[in-house]
């Protein structure tokens, strides 16, 4: 049913569940599995300097994440496609999962207090409400 799997993964308890299923349902399918993290870029940075910072610390988070969930993935015999991805996490995502022609989005679910939502809307919601293929949201 299913070919092309993305997981949107930032590190959170949260991502890391929907990994797991999604490691699940790819080896089910025997689907390509792609894990997509957004290095988000800071809305005004002050300085050059603060913008590579502020990439370096990405680059060794992600690095660190990657290394976990590539070790999960050959312990479940499936191969995972680790990507990094500059931008803001909704726009970012949604454009990998067209650029990959995913037909399943596999995301976290990040509760939020309900003014929160009304007010800045949630991640999640808003790939739900944007992307281009099934998604699975996993608590």
């Amino acid at each position: 049913m299913f070919e092309r799997i993305a997981i949107a993964h930032d590190g959170s308890d949260g991502a890391a569940s929907a990994f797991a299923t999604a490691l699940d349902l790819a080896k089910r399918h025997k689907a390509r599995l792609f894990m997509v993290s957004v290095e988000e870029l800071p809305r005004f940075p002050t300085t050059v300097d603060e913008v590579v910072e502020d990439r370096d610390e990405a680059d060794h988070r992600f690095a660190r994440l990657i290394g976990i969930c590539e070790a999960q993935a050959r312990m479940k015999r499936v191969k995972v496609e680790p990507h990094v991805v500059p931008g803001h996490a909704v726009t970012s995502i949604v454009e990998f999962v067209e650029r990959n022609q995913c037909d399943l989005l596999v995301v976290g679910f990040m509760g939020h207090s309900a003014l929160y939502n009304r007010l800045i809307g949630g991640t999640t919601d808003r790939l739900v409400e944007l992307a281009p293929c099934a998604v699975l949201v996993v608590k």
